[in-house]
């Protein structure tokens, strides 16, 4: 198969190395999320793939979350339409929730900044690898008027617990790779040096095991969680509502103004 934003490398034993190149950020435009669909279509059926790793070809970013101008762009078409912005929630969710649940192990080399949707797809993947000094992680859109609709309420609960995952995501907080390791959100810290042979070491380690079993273990483990589903429509909803209050319109001005948003009513 081709495509526009990724590539794609099969290593030793294996492992799928995916990378992924949407310049000039690495956002989650449209033709990415077309490439990631059919990349997870590829995957999901290939017998050879025994664990996929995604990583990034941006030296200072993972995956920057949703294109907000690109947002902002084609808002108009949604304009009193919430289940238009549901839909596009739900289309992510969907998208990253079939990483979850692919049934072979998969990696996250993160190199630099997840932010907001990337956090999100990180969060998707069974193990997240980060390297120290070259960006943050964490779920930010509440700092944009917006929550997190790709996944991140639940999924945020589900690795780290209700309290600290509030305190995460009311508060926009962005942690360091050793913050993220203190609190559960990734499980390696590396140098920015050896993040590729560490993570590459960590797949091929896994390769070697029975990656059938762990991909039967990971759908009872999924099962073990209760229901993602509804958890999932909970927050397409809850994300189309947002849009009505006013709030992103003040977050998404001050973030391309580069200022700090102040959603206090103007007396």
């Amino acid at each position: 198969m081709s495509y526009e934003t990724i590539r794609i490398e099969r290593k030793d034993k294996g492992v799928v190395w995916v990378t992924i190149d949407n310049p000039p950020a690495n956002a989650l435009s449209e033709n990415l999320m077309n490439d990631l669909e059919q990349l997870v279509d590829e995957l999901s059926s290939d017998r050879n793939a025994r664990v996929v790793v995604l990583a990034s070809a941006n030296e200072k970013i993972f995956v920057a979350g949703a294109d907000l101008k690109g947002m902002i762009a084609g808002g108009s078409q949604f304009a009193g339409n919430e289940s238009g912005i549901s839909e596009q929630s739900g289309r992510m969710q969907k998208c990253f929730d079939r990483f979850a649940t692919m049934p072979v192990p998969v990696i996250a080399a993160i190199n630099g900044h997840a932010l907001g949707g990337g956090c999100e797809l990180a969060m998707a993947c069974d193990f997240r690898i980060m390297a120290q000094g070259r960006g943050k992680i964490g779920l930010t859109e509440v700092s944009l008027g917006l929550i997190p609709g790709a996944g991140g309420t639940q999924r945020m609960t589900r690795l780290l617990g209700r309290a600290k995952a509030t305190e995460l995501i009311f508060f926009s907080k962005r942690l360091d790779a050793q913050e993220a390791f203190e609190v559960g959100l990734v499980n390696k810290v590396t140098t920015p040096e050896s993040l590729e042979e560490e993570t590459l070491d960590f797949a091929e380690e896994l390769a070697e095991g029975a990656v059938r079993a762990m991909g039967l273990a990971k759908e009872a483990i999924n099962a073990a969680e209760g229901s993602i589903e509804e958890g999932m429509n909970v927050e397409a909803n809850a994300f189309a509502q947002t849009f009505k209050t006013g709030e992103p319109g003040v977050g998404l001005a001050a973030f391309f103004q580069r200022k700090k948003a102040n959603f206090l009513p103007k007396k």
